[in-house]
């Protein structure tokens, strides 16, 4: 069955995303209201945020969490015109709609942790953290070493499992908190060397504002990352408005922008 619109746009990647996004939002909200995550061990509750009553503990850190829902669908939209893929996506679509996935799921995965403090509600949102660097990474891999998807199909798992390893089996390390969160980092420094490897190589043209906008997005991401810590002098636990709370929207925003660097990849050959 095909799903185009008469403009001729391609409505796949926006149903799929749409209907992961759908799912994914009620079944963290069920999970939230009666339960099913587990009881409030405190995961999460170093973020400022004051524990609230009722069934979301942490409300403005856990509603920001729609940016990525947002984001994703974003994604999904603009994939839908193959024309504006560029090079590598453009000749593999499915990708767009993977990440466009991949990015909608960040937003339930979160949510889970602050929604409810649980231990299995932070398990999920490295989990979903793990997603996307581990596709970033895998994808800069495949596009360096010039392999297509089923090299990507390979390597993502593998990276998210290696991920969720050095989280569960790590402990605490300085300014990132815990070894989950330093994989992570790690995952993506690597991601932007491969990319900056694929820049120099000039085999392709770039437009190299969208990753630099991305990365930038990030760095400033990151700082306020560190306002929304207890302790921190910025730190207003009862606020509706909280510094993690807007982590959450730049790292949304990054999440978009990497991909539009994606797709803003062309031939050197083209006009």
């Amino acid at each position: 069955m095909q799903h185009e619109a008469t403009d001729g746009r391609d409505l796949r990647p926006v149903v799929v995303a749409g209907v992961t996004a759908v799912v994914s939002l009620a079944l963290v909200v069920a999970a939230a209201r009666w339960g099913w995550l587990g009881p409030d061990v405190g995961r999460g509750s170093s973020f400022c945020e004051a524990p609230r009553d009722g069934w979301v503990v942490q409300p403005a850190n856990t509603w920001s969490n729609l940016g990525f829902v947002l984001a994703g669908l974003a994604v999904a939209w603009y994939a839908g015109d193959r024309l504006r893929l560029g090079l590598t996506l453009g000749a593999h679509p499915g990708l767009a709609t993977a990440y466009a996935v991949l990015v909608v799921l960040l937003g339930p995965g979160s949510m889970a942790m602050h929604a409810t403090q649980s231990e299995v509600g932070g398990h999920l949102d490295l989990l979903s953290m793990f997603f996307v660097s581990g596709f970033a990474l895998g994808y800069a891999a495949m596009r360096v070493w010039r392999r297509g998807p089923v090299f990507l199909a390979v390597a993502f798992p593998l990276l998210v499992a290696v991920g969720m390893a050095v989280y569960l089996a790590g402990g605490p390390v300085p300014v990132v908190n815990h070894a989950g969160n330093a994989a992570f980092s790690v995952m993506l420094v690597l991601a932007i060397a491969l990319e900056v490897v694929l820049w120099r190589r000039r085999e392709v043209r770039q437009d190299t504002r969208f990753g630099l906008a991305a990365v930038g997005t990030l760095v400033v991401a990151s700082t306020v990352w560190r306002f929304g810590r207890d302790g921190h002098p910025w730190c207003d636990p009862t606020s509706v408005l909280q510094w993690h709370g807007l982590w959450h929207v730049l790292c949304a925003v990054a999440a978009y922008l990497l991909f539009r660097h994606y797709a803003a990849e062309r031939s050197t050959t083209s006009g």
